[in-house]
């Protein structure tokens, strides 16, 4: 009998101090009979779920080698990058062909203002051309009895030269040019021979006098000079 009361005794535990002051703690059979390796398994759990917590940041460089939002963001760039240069380009190609178009319009526009110009002088020059030469004989004409003449006369004769000369100057600021003629050779494209004369004073085809002058404007004709020209007896 006292051997089976000795089985069938409760085992009392005694807390110490520290115990009684923390009254989370509580004393249970269970405890004294845990396995270590529980505890163990239990600290390695927190301490992983520690350093998950507080690991850094990762690396940009594997963020850009694994293709994250870096190498999105350089590619979308590049992209925008590449559609601003073909934009460029291609405003570029249109800005020369606009210069293009523009120059060859000024061309158009100060070649077609030209030829007005030289039309309508080269249409007055030819009506005041026939008043130079009226007034031409007529100084031609007087000039051998001048000396005979009274002094209003020879101030009437220098009045009509003055004209004529004044004239001519506004011919020639309008570009108007007279055609030379004596001692040059005879051309067809500029010179109308009238009269021929055997000489041999000058070369066959030569003008050997002007009976009326000729005009040009620039490259135009106005009228072709008449003149005589020499050839062999």
């Amino acid at each position: 009998m006292a051997r089976d009361n000795k089985q069938n005794r409760i085992p009392i535990r005694f807390v110490d101090a520290e115990s009684e002051s923390d009254p989370a703690v509580e004393a249970t059979p269970e405890m004294d009979s845990q396995d270590p390796e529980i505890f163990t398994d239990s600290a390695e759990d927190e301490m992983e779920s520690d350093s998950a917590i507080t690991e850094p940041a990762a690396d940009p460089a594997l963020e850009f080698a694994e293709g994250g939002p870096i190498t999105a963001e350089l590619v979308a760039t590049r992209a925008e990058l590449k559609r601003v240069q073909e934009e460029n380009a291609e405003l570029k190609d249109r800005l020369a062909r606009r210069q293009a178009d523009f120059e060859n319009y000024r061309k158009r526009v100060d070649r077609e203002r030209s030829d007005i110009y030289n039309r309508v002088v080269a249409d007055v020059a030819g009506k005041l051309l026939g008043v130079l030469d009226n007034l031409k004989r007529a100084l031609e004409a007087e000039a051998s009895v001048e000396a005979t003449e009274s002094d209003e006369f020879r101030h009437f004769l220098s009045g009509v030269d003055l004209i004529y000369k004044q004239l001519t100057g506004v011919l020639e600021a309008l570009g108007v040019k007279q055609i030379t003629a004596v001692g040059e050779p005879f051309n067809p494209h500029i010179h109308e021979a009238v009269v021929t004369e055997e000489t041999e004073e000058f070369e066959p085809d030569t003008i050997i006098q002007e009976i009326r002058a000729g005009y040009r404007l620039g490259d135009k004709l106005i009228r072709p000079a008449l003149v005589k020209v020499s050839k062999r007896g």
